[in-house]
């Protein structure tokens, strides 16, 4: 029992020295953002758009749109269920959504997943 205290200590100051490059309103939001991310529907339905709405060389604007009743196709889940998890996504800033016509179209915010990247190379004390 001594030794994992001893280890949650260690790791407790190494969290808070490597957080401390980050002011609250900064980990206000990645406490929002791993909020969002905690609910394992909400992370599925977020893996899968930052998989097939990724912006690339190849790739258009229109490409890297998924509609709401597309990602729920894909996912197997009815579309009021989908469009509720992807308000919560979107409320943390990990997607973005426009409407076009009839249809919602939603991509993963790049943004938002480059300083998550940062967020934990930083934890890592990397540079």
């Amino acid at each position: 029992m001594g030794i994992v205290k001893d280890l949650t200590v260690v790791m407790y100051f190494f969290i808070i020295r490597n957080m401390s490059n980050y002011n609250n309103e900064n980990l206000n939001k990645f406490s929002e953002i791993f909020k969002a991310l905690s609910n394992v529907h909400r992370l599925n339905v977020f893996l899968y758009l930052a998989e097939h709405c990724t912006p690339g060389k190849s790739s258009t604007d229109k490409e890297m749109r998924m509609t709401v009743g597309e990602l729920g196709e894909g996912l197997n889940i009815a579309p009021s269920t989908v469009s509720h998890h992807l308000r919560e996504l979107r409320r943390a800033g990990l997607i973005r959504m426009e409407r076009n016509g009839k249809n919602i179209e939603c991509w993963a915010e790049q943004k938002t997943v480059d300083q998550m990247v940062m967020f934990f190379q930083n934890s890592k004390g990397r540079e």
